[in-house]
């Protein structure tokens, strides 16, 4: 079995309601999507996280010219010698960023690939399940207008409660007083309803105003403080998990084993987010859940691309061992983005559906365990 094709595809859709996170405002939802075809006819399927604000044709870019000449005519089985061949291959312009973005969706594509060669989901090729479904968390409480919207993130949060969800993540970076308005609103709201916090600021802030928020946050029993300053300050990650009692979060914007080491080493987070799209895919993020595993650091993956990725990180979450064992041990969950994105639903015939249980199923078909639809991929490219 040989690698005979690679077909690139990049996805755009403006929104009708352009929304904002801490560091721009987003006016389309995109994806970059990669079909890894070998000489007997099997497709696998893979995605490049376009991250934040980033345009999904320059991941495009690092397929066509620097990875897609190194994989044709190659095994597809051999997905670790085809990972650290990429990543050599790269290292002196990559490393971090868009080219491990690119790496990411190539290395998911050849393991759906395996998973359809042998008929088996790809949880089953990392060792097996140790979940058969997990419990999702909504994203959303961006901002439509920027400041003062407290009262429509209140609703926001009672909605996704009717919903069924029992864990959100709260988007803040948008100024200390009003980050402290929002939390407080939904924080009425919600009391009484055994509903468990996350917060995000996406790196707003420097040591002293992310310390500031925390210190309000450790009144909420929140599950994670998320990304408090820039991924490069990791003395401040330190600093801020010596201080504070919620547990820090990062690494979506971190990359590969290599990356995530010195995370480790520093003991900056109680939390490791990998995202499967951005970290180098499957491999990249086994390897970083064996490191953290050995350092005590649980591991959540950071989702946030399409139907593609979602599904790739429930068949690595399904594989995660519990990080700290005991009967009633803490499990991974699930980032379930609430907002505007129509490569989801649409993109594959099995979306990911919250069931009655309130939990989310991990796909047991082969690979990924969905199927893709050409005509949306058509429409939004």
């Amino acid at each position: 079995m040989k690698i005979k094709h690679v077909r690139i595809h990049v996805l755009k859709s403006p929104l009708r309601d352009p929304f904002a996170f801490s560091q721009g405002w987003v006016a389309a939802r995109s994806a970059t999507l990669i079909e890894v075809e070998t000489d007997n006819g099997i497709v696998g399927w893979g995605e490049a996280f376009a991250q934040g604000l980033e345009a999904p044709e320059i991941a495009a870019a690092v397929i066509e010219h620097s990875l897609k000449p190194l994989i044709i005519g190659e095994d597809p089985r051999d997905t670790e010698i085809l990972w650290h061949r990429m990543y050599n291959r790269t290292r002196d312009f990559g490393r971090k960023g868009t080219v491990l973005a690119a790496i990411s969706a190539v290395d998911i594509a050849l393991w759906d690939l395996v998973g359809k060669h042998y008929g088996v989901p790809i949880s089953q090729l990392l060792g097996g399940r140790f979940r058969e479904s997990v419990q999702p968390y909504a994203t959303g409480f961006y901002r439509l207008k920027g400041a003062g919207e407290e009262e429509r993130l209140s609703e926001e949060a009672l909605n996704h409660f009717d919903f069924g969800f029992r864990a959100m993540k709260v988007k803040l970076g948008f100024g200390l007083q009003d980050d402290v308005r929002v939390i407080r609103a939904i924080g009425r709201v919600l009391e009484g309803k055994n509903v468990e916090l996350m917060v995000d600021t996406n790196h707003a802030y420097g040591r002293a105003e992310a310390l500031r928020l925390g210190f309000v946050l450790d009144e909420y029993q929140m599950r994670w403080y998320e990304e408090p300053v820039i991924p490069e300050d990791i003395e401040g990650y330190v600093e801020l998990r010596s201080k504070l009692k919620t547990p820090i979060a990062g690494g979506e914007n971190e990359h590969s084993v290599y990356g995530f080491s010195k995370l480790t080493k520093s003991r900056a987070v109680d939390i490791a987010q990998p995202d499967i799209g951005s970290c180098g895919g499957i491999s990249a993020l086994r390897h970083i859940a064996a490191l953290c595993q050995a350092e005590g650091i649980e591991v959540n993956p950071h989702v946030w691309g399409s139907a593609i990725a979602q599904a790739a990180s429930l068949q690595v979450i399904a594989a995660l061992p519990v990080c700290h064992h005991s009967i009633f041990a803490r499990e991974p969950i699930l980032e379930y983005d609430r907002s505007s994105h129509p490569f989801r639903n649409d993109l594959v015939e099995n979306p990911m559906q919250i069931g009655p249980n309130g939990r989310v199923d991990i796909p047991s078909g082969p690979g990924l365990g969905v199927s893709v639809v050409r005509d949306t991929i058509k429409k939004f490219s």
